[in-house]
C-alpha cells in the first residue's frame, strides 16, 4: 500500500493532534511545523511531499506569502489552504495562486480526508472505479455486439465503446488491451452487417438510415424550411471520439443535439463529401454532371467542384436559398474568415469545410515526428483537442454561439488505425488508397474483403465494364506484393480511411444552437 506524505503548517498545530492521529491511522505520514519559515526550510532541505496543508493566518510570514514561496519551490505539489477567514479577497488570492482546495475552520477529519483523496488519490481511485465499471459492462457489451441487427443498435454499441475508450485512456488501467480486442470483435461483426445490408440501402434510399447523400434533404433543408439561418461545418476526417473531445470544449456555449449517421462507401472524401454536397450517389454525379466528377486516375484535384455541386442540389429541389461556400486549410484563413461571420448571416446557408484533421492524418503517415506525437488514439485526440482549443477554430465556435443561427456540424468520413496488411494485385491504373481498390484486373482473397462486382448497384461509377471495387475491413490495409516489406513497414500503424469500420462509417451529425443568443 502506498504511503502518502503530508506537511501540515499551522501555528496552532498542538490543537490538531486528534486530526493528525486520524490521518496516520488512515495510512498518511504527517510532518508538522508551526510557521512558514520552518515549512520553507523543510522543503529547501530536499524533502518532498504529496500535499501541503497550510494555515492562512500565522504570525510572521502569512499563509499567502508562504503559499507563493512554496509554489516557487514545489510548483506541482498540491496545497490546501486552511483558514478561519471567509473574506472573499483572501479566497481569490489563494485561488489565483493555484491552490488545490480551500477549507474553512473548524474542519473535521472527514473533510480533510476527502480533500486528500481528491487531490492525491483521485487518479488511483478513478482508475479502480473505471476498470471495475468496464469489467461489469464487458459481458453486456459483448452481447450487444453479437445481437446488433440495426443501425441504431450499432450506433449504441459504438457510443459505448467510445465512452470506455475515453474513460480508460484517462487512467492507468490495464484494460485497454481488452477494450481493443472487444472493438476488433465489434468491427468484425459490423463489417458483416454492412456487407449484408449495403446494396439494399442503395436500392431503397427512402427506407435506409441517414447516409451521405441524405444530409441536406433530411437535416439541412428542414432547418431552412423553419426559417433558420444555417452554418454547415464539415470537418474532414472527423471521428466520433474527436467529436466527444470537441463537445467538452464547446458544451458551455451551445445546446447540443447529437447523432451519428452512415458514410457511404468508399469512406473517402472524393465520394462521401461529394455525395453530401450533391445529394447524389457518385455514379449519378458522374452521369448527370460529368464535368463535376473527377475519375480516380485523373491528376485533377478530387474536391474542386464542391460549391457547384451544392448549387446543383439546391436547383434540383427548386430551392431559392442563398448560400456561401468556404474551404479553410490553415489558421491564417480561419482568422480572416471569423470576422465575416456576422455579415454571412444574410445568407440562408453557409457551408464551411475544415481540413486540419485530414491533414494531420496524412502528416502522421508521412512524418516520423508527427507519428511520435500522435503515437496512439489518445495522443491523436489530444492533438485534435489542442487544435480546437488553441487555434482560431475556437474563435469560430465562440462567434457562431453568439449569432442567431443553427450550426450543423458533421464530417464526410472517419478513419481507423491500421495494423494488418492483406495482399492485393492490380494493374498500373489501380488507385492508391490503402482501404479500397477499384480496377478491372484485381487479384485478392475474397474472404478478406467486401467486394462489389456490380458498382452501379452500389451507386458507384464504373469506368470499365469489368470494374470491381474491394473494401478493407477492421484494421486491414492493402499492400502490393512488390516491395511488400517496405510497404508494410511504412504504412502499418497509420490512420487510413476508405473502407468498412465503425470509426470510418459511423460519424457525427450534430446540431448546435448558441445558449446566449
Amino acid at each position: 500500500m502506498t504511503t502518502y506524505k503530508l506537511l501540515w503548517v499551522d501555528d496552532e498545530i498542538e490543537l490538531l493532534k486528534a486530526h493528525i492521529l486520524f490521518l496516520e491511522k488512515k495510512g498518511y505520514e504527517v510532518e508538522t511545523v508551526t510557521n512558514g519559515y520552518d515549512a520553507l526550510d523543510e522543503i529547501a532541505s530536499g524533502k518532498s511531499y504529496d500535499l501541503i496543508l497550510l494555515d492562512e493566518n500565522m504570525p510572521g510570514m502569512s499563509g499567502l506569502e508562504t503559499l507563493n514561496r512554496v509554489k516557487e519551490l514545489l510548483p506541482a505539489t498540491p496545497v490546501v489552504m486552511v483558514t478561519k477567514s471567509e473574506e472573499e479577497h483572501i479566497m481569490e488570492q489563494a485561488i489565483g495562486a493555484k491552490i488545490a482546495d480551500y477549507l474553512i475552520k473548524p474542519v473535521n477529519p472527514t473533510q480533510i480526508l476527502l480533500t486528500l483523496k481528491k487531490n492525491i488519490q483521485q487518479k488511483e481511485i478513478v482508475t479502480v472505479h473505471t476498470q471495475s465499471g468496464y469489467q461489469q459492462d464487458f459481458a453486456r457489451l459483448g452481447m450487444q455486439i453479437n445481437d446488433a441487427s440495426s443501425v441504431e443498435e450499432w450506433k449504441d454499441v459504438y457510443r459505448k465503446l467510445t465512452y470506455w475508450e475515453l474513460q480508460l485512456s484517462e487512467t492507468e488501467s490495464g484494460m485497454q488491451e481488452m477494450l481493443s480486442m472487444q472493438r476488433h470483435e465489434a468491427n468484425a461483426e459490423f463489417a458483416k452487417f454492412v456487407r449484408k445490408n449495403y446494396i439494399n440501402w442503395m436500392e431503397k434510399p427512402e427506407q435506409r438510415p441517414v447516409m451521405s447523400p441524405d444530409i441536406f434533404k433530411r437535416t439541412v433543408f428542414p432547418l431552412l424550411d423553419k426559417g433558420e439561418k444555417v452554418f454547415l461545418i464539415v470537418i474532414d476526417n472527423f471521428r466520433y471520439d474527436q467529436w466527444r473531445v470537441l463537445h467538452s470544449e464547446i458544451a458551455d456555449a451551445f445546446a447540443v443535439e447529437e447523432d451519428l449517421y452512415l458514410s457511404i462507401l468508399p469512406t473517402a472524401t472524393q465520394y462521401a463529401r461529394n455525395a453530401i454536397f450533391s445529394g447524389l450517389m457518385p455514379n449519378n454525379i458522374a452521369r448527370m454532371f460529368p464535368e463535376l466528377w473527377v475519375d480516380e486516375d485523373s491528376e485533377e484535384g478530387k474536391n474542386l467542384n464542391e460549391e457547384p455541386l451544392i448549387k446543383t442540389q439546391l436547383d434540383r429541389y427548386r430551392r431559392r436559398n442563398t448560400f456561401s461556400y468556404h474551404k479553410i486549410n490553415h489558421s491564417g484563413a480561419m482568422e480572416k474568415f471569423v470576422p465575416q461571420i456576422p455579415q454571412l448571416q444574410k445568407n440562408d446557408l453557409n457551408v464551411v469545410v475544415l481540413n486540419f484533421i485530414d491533414m494531420l492524418s496524412h502528416a502522421r503517415t508521412e512524418s516520423l515526428m508527427v507519428r511520435e506525437l500522435a503515437s496512439n488514439e489518445a495522443a491523436y485526440r489530444s492533438i485534435t483537442q489542442s487544435w480546437l482549443r488553441h487555434s482560431a477554430v475556437s474563435d469560430l465556435f465562440r462567434s457562431l454561439a453568439a449569432q442567431n443561427c443553427t450550426v450543423v456540424l458533421t464530417t464526410d468520413h472517419g478513419s481507423i488505425r491500421c495494423y494488418n496488411p492483406i495482399k492485393v494485385i492490380g494493374d498500373r491504373n489501380t488507385n492508391t488508397n490503402l482501404r479500397y481498390k477499384l480496377g478491372k484486373n484485381l487479384s485478392y482473397n475474397q474472404k478478406e474483403v467486401f467486394e462489389i462486382k456490380d458498382p452501379v448497384r452500389a451507386g458507384l461509377p464504373s469506368p470499365n465494364l469489368s470494374t470491381a471495387y474491394i473494401f478493407a475491413m477492421q484494421e486491414d490495409f492493402f499492400a502490393y506484393p512488390n516491395n511488400y516489406n517496405y510497404y508494410v513497414q511504412y504504412f502499418k500503424d497509420t490512420f487510413q480511411h476508405g473502407g468498412i469500420s465503425m470509426e470510418e462509417m459511423l460519424i457525427p451529425l450534430v446540431t448546435l444552437r448558441g445558449k446566449k443568443r
